[in-house]
């Protein structure tokens, strides 16, 4: 059985909930899941373009938001791909990779994410 301290507080998380394009997000933090890390995706940085894994519910309004809320930059274009998982062999077993939704975020000429 575990001790609780009687001077630990707990915090109440309330969740903030937003409204986009008609749409309640619970918080634009959860609309980013994280970022894409692939060669791909190192070249078009380079571009000013950036690639994002993105929560299901997401749209573009609301990815755009997340990001200039979560890096402070300024969103000029967000384009969204729903990507179908491939299907991989193991020995007998088959199997199918998760499907995923990412976003390729273009920002503003001279800023960056680091």
């Amino acid at each position: 059985m575990a001790k609780f301290n009687e001077t630990t507080e707990v915090e109440s998380k309330t969740e903030a909930k937003t409204v986009v394009a008609g749409k309640v997000h619970a918080d634009l933090r959860a609309i980013l899941v994280k970022p894409r890390i692939s060669e791909k995706a190192g070249k078009l940085a380079s571009l000013g373009k950036y690639v994002f894994n993105v929560a299901r519910q997401a749209n573009k309004i609301s990815v755009k938001r997340a990001v200039e809320q979560q890096y402070q930059v300024k969103v000029i274009q967000v384009n969204i791909l729903n990507t179908e998982g491939k299907s991989r062999t193991y020995g007998r077993t088959s199997g199918k990779m998760s499907d995923f939704k990412k976003a390729v975020v273009t920002l503003k000429e001279g800023q960056k994410i680091e």
